[in-house]
């Protein structure tokens, strides 16, 4: 997913077509202990926890911190009282994503335009505002849990200002002394935005959401998997991958297809409380050695590839960069597989991508760090070692 300038804000669409969609706004994960929570990511991942709303501000539902990192923005919310609708949440599908926020001009033309493409209505439109500006959003329900929430904002909360280490909203104050925050900038991760956003649903439901992100948010098909494509002699998976007008934003959405076994969408189900959500997140680096060396010095764990894997890979890799014009891969062969990271190529170019373990106890939510040099496709070529190595921590966890 991209970012603000890629959208030509003068362009006839974006100033007439309500559901222009400048960029991901924040993601927002619903947590049992949102100070634990926040701890966790700025030391795993790198992340920057830079404000927070809570009691000390006034906040008296909620627990909620502000972490960011390139042109990523997580807001992670804790409930502080037992009326608030997250605690029900928390119960039935542990920690995990409620939210992908979308920047738009106006919000509640946004959620007003969504409604009559026949969306439903996940919260009306409400506005937060002080002497510096207005925060406004409004809900639209997607898939199972998860909501797209519409938010336009004015003053010194418009998104320049938040890119730049503005205030995200009225009643949010700056983290001060955040011990984390000074060894990051130091230690930098490089995770520069989120690339896309997959979310898991039930068997042959796939193709109702495809035509819900076509229908209400003007979405377009692009790329097509079946289970063809992503399969092993035990499981298989089929996925289609939504992105909006301008290709800025990209949902994929997987759904479980019938093999031998369990597949990693049906288990996602089963600890889900059989609830559609977000499956991952995948963050975009610039330079996925240095990335993934600095994650792992962390102590983040990244789903194991075997060694075989190495043995032919560059091989594959090369000879489709060479037959469509491109250079081979630039990047330390050797250094790539003691990383254990996977490679892909395409007729457009070829990326590096790597899958963390899940990020919590349920294996419902797990992080991609992925590096396109030039290829916009998903690491087709990597699906079959992707699903083996799923396949043996799903048995070792015994939900083959």
């Amino acid at each position: 997913m991209a970012t603000l300038s890629s959208v030509d804000k003068d362009s006839p669409r974006s100033t007439t077509d309500p559901l222009t969609l400048i960029d991901v706004d924040h993601v927002r994960f619903f947590v049992g202990n949102a100070k634990q929570s926040a701890f966790f990511y700025a030391y795993a991942f790198g992340f920057q926890v830079e404000q927070v709303s809570d009691l000390s501000t006034g906040n008296r539902q909620s627990a909620q911190y502000l972490l960011t990192q390139g042109n990523i923005r997580l807001l992670l919310e804790t409930p502080l009282t037992t009326e608030h609708a997250a605690g029900a949440e928390l119960n039935r599908h542990g920690d995990g994503i409620k939210d992908v926020a979308f920047t738009v001009f106006d919000a509640q033309k946004a959620w007003e335009q969504a409604r009559r493409n026949g969306g439903i209505s996940a919260y009306e439109p409400r506005t937060v505002h002080d002497e510096r500006g207005s925060v406004t959003m409004a809900g639209i329900q997607t898939y199972g849990r998860v909501v797209h929430s519409f938010v336009s904002r004015t003053g010194g909360y418009d998104l320049p200002s938040l890119k730049q280490g503005g205030a995200f909203a009225p009643g949010f104050r700056k983290v001060e002394n955040f011990k984390l925050n000074q060894f990051n900038l130091l230690h930098p991760c490089g995770l520069k935005f989120v690339d896309h956003c997959v979310g898991n649903v039930e068997l042959g439901k796939m193709n109702e959401w495809v035509k819900w992100y076509e229908d209400v948010l003007g979405f377009a098909m692009f790329k097509h998997f079946d289970e063809k494509d992503i399969s092993t002699e035990y499981s298989a998976l089929m996925s289609k991958v939504m992105a909006s007008g301008n290709h800025l934003i990209k949902m994929p959405i997987n759904e479980p297809a019938e093999g031998k076994r369990k597949s990693q969408v049906q288990e996602y189900l089963d600890w889900h409380g059989m609830t559609p959500g977000i499956q991952h997140l995948a963050l975009r680096t610039d330079d996925e050695l240095s990335s993934v060396a600095e994650l792992r010095s962390r102590g983040v764990e990244f789903l194991p590839i075997p060694d075989s894997y190495y043995e032919s890979v560059w091989n594959r890799v090369n000879k489709e960069l060479t037959s469509h014009g491109h250079s081979a891969v630039k990047e330390d062969h050797q250094r790539v597989r003691e990383l254990g990271i996977l490679v892909d190529a395409d007729d457009e170019g070829y990326l590096l991508q790597l899958f963390t373990m899940p990020l919590q106890d349920r294996p419902t939510l797990f992080f991609e760090i992925i590096c396109r040099r030039g290829s916009q496709s998903f690491g087709k070529g990597n699906f079959k070692a992707l699903f083996q190595s799923l396949e043996e921590e799903q048995a070792r966890r015994g939900n083959l």
